[in-house]
């Protein structure tokens, strides 16, 4: 049965949200009738609210975040794995989550499965939430039966995908803080505290070193077409994404990204890396190795790479071996294509790319590391210089005057 989100009010006024499982909005709402409670909205989890024949988007995520994912991945997988039946194991999953979002579409899921259809088809009608690999890996677990080891893969991986992502934030998030509020201060003491300064000085009619004339240039620059500027960064900014919203636009961007020093190498490794385990996953699932490409391609973040992977589906579909494949599409790392022409050679592809995919997520968390000590120290020298910069062309005037007082 469907499940539907709702909120109703209690008798004594109070308003209540959750879950249902129905086979109806009015059967819902009968449900809710029978509990004490006057039902206020009922709509199907994850649906459109429509007003008239208006279809209006719902505010808020109608899908899983990351951590929502992996959390709900490694619950089912641990009831599954306990003999539970999947449809019991959503149930149970979704009675746990703190959100209703997410309750909404573990239920949604259930319902699917309770009017007859598979796990994998289920997931389906979420497919935001539940990407092409993902679905893949369950239809493999299903019809090969040995869905509790793919679901605990699939647990592995996601919580993996997770943990990396949820790193790599971290560790660019002080750096990215630091050069925002640092240029924040220096544009405010340029535009609001560094002309009542200066004025001291212009009003004596003295004359002032290149740095202060320099200093005084920018602020007057900076209060005259500041704000211009900021429009105009802004209409660039729109416009830019307006213009990468188109498909052969964004290829070129991303194309761009593994292809042009500074970003390739870091590109290639985190592409890579994501190839490389979903398609471990799909290979230790027992997914055929061209459908497993396909899946893994889709999930792939560069639109570049991901038409290269396509590209090495097509070119295995020919029969040629996936490192062949590989080496031709000319986007993954060696290190990726050697380790995959020694699984196809002993005949153990899908931990030969599991150990592929460890090594390259090594090789990434190593690069992040270099990167992000390289950045603070920079931010903080910049800044810093900029700073400096500021209080000598403040400094050497006071210090010139004082020398001709002295006189």
């Amino acid at each position: 049965m469907p499940a539907f989100t709702y909120r109703a009010a209690d008798r004594a006024g109070a308003q209540k949200k959750g879950v249902v499982e129905a086979s109806s909005p009015a059967a819902a709402r009968a449900m809710l009738r029978d509990q004490g409670l006057l039902p206020l909205a009922v709509e199907a989890a994850g649906e459109r609210r429509s007003i008239g024949s208006i279809q209006l988007p719902k505010i808020g995520r109608s899908g899983m975040s990351a951590r929502e994912l992996a959390t709900a991945t490694r619950q089912i997988s641990t009831l599954v794995g306990s003999d539970i039946p999947v449809e019991e194991a959503l149930r149970l999953a979704a009675s746990q989550s703190e959100t209703q979002r997410v309750s909404g579409i573990l239920l949604d899921v259930r319902g699917a499965i309770l009017d007859g259809r598979s796990f994998a088809h289920a997931l389906g009608t979420h497919p935001k939430t539940f990407p092409e690999f993902y679905r893949a890996s369950v239809a493999a677990g299903e019809a090969s039966g040995r869905l509790t080891e793919v679901l605990a893969h699939l647990a592995h991986f996601v919580e993996n995908r997770q943990a990396n992502a949820q790193k790599l934030q971290l560790a660019l998030l002080y750096p990215g803080l630091l050069a925002t509020v640092s240029l924040g201060v220096i544009v405010l003491l340029l535009v609001y505290v560094i002309p009542d300064i200066v004025n001291v000085f212009v009003s004596r009619g003295t004359d002032l070193p290149l740095l202060t004339r320099v200093l005084i240039a920018v602020s007057g620059f900076l209060q005259s077409w500041g704000l211009y500027i900021l429009l105009a960064g802004l209409v660039a900014f729109f416009a830019f994404n307006r213009w990468a919203a188109i498909p052969a636009n964004r290829l070129k961007v991303h194309r761009g990204f593994t292809e042009r020093w500074p970003f390739k190498r870091f590109s290639r490794q985190h592409n890579a890396a994501r190839f490389a385990g979903s398609l471990a996953t799909l290979v230790e699932s027992a997914v055929p190795l061209v459908e497993a490409l396909h899946a893994a391609a889709a999930v792939t973040p560069n639109l570049w790479v991901r038409a290269r992977a396509m590209h090495v589906a097509a070119r295995v579909r020919e029969g040629i071996s996936l490192r062949a494949a590989m080496s031709e599409a000319g986007v993954f790392p060696l290190m990726l294509t050697a380790i995959v022409a020694s699984g196809e050679a002993s005949g153990k592809l899908g931990p030969a790319l599991s150990r592929a995919a460890d090594e390259l997520d090594r090789e990434l968390d190593a690069v992040t590391t270099a990167l992000v000590a390289l950045v603070e120290p920079m931010v903080l020298l910049l800044m810093g210089g900029i700073v400096l910069m500021m209080v000598l062309a403040i400094l050497l005037p006071i210090i010139n005057l004082n020398d001709l007082v002295t006189l």
